[in-house]
């Protein structure tokens, strides 16, 4: 934020007013409409990257190889897995009983 300030700050005498129809034209620039005009300076400056090389077109498909059509796959269709159960009662309940017998241990023994 402090870098970002000096750099509107020192860029106050550079720039122009540029400001939009519903605004008033300020001859002391505040640092929101210096932000606002920075874009002009940013051009006239330019940038120090090079412009993007040309490489031309691709050359597509090879003149007389015959165009096929792609596999298709089978469709996977992932379900809910259902507990496995030991007995006549699946693992989940067993974890759910044993954790809240134990939790009802620890709760007892804070008591004492």
């Amino acid at each position: 934020m402090p870098l970002m300030t000096w750099q509107l700050w020192l860029a106050k005498d550079l720039v122009a007013d540029y400001h939009l129809p519903w605004q008033k034209p300020q001859t002391l620039l505040t640092p929101e409409r210096v932000a606002q005009s920075l874009f002009s300076l940013l051009i006239e400056i330019g940038s120090p990257a090079q412009p993007p090389k040309t490489r031309g077109k691709s050359p597509g498909w090879e003149k007389g190889k015959t165009r096929s059509k792609r596999k298709t796959y089978p469709t996977v269709k992932k379900r809910h897995s259902t507990p496995k159960k030991i007995g006549n009662k699946s693992i989940l309940t067993l974890l759910f009983s044993s954790r809240f017998l134990i939790s009802a241990i620890f709760i007892r023994l804070d008591y004492f």
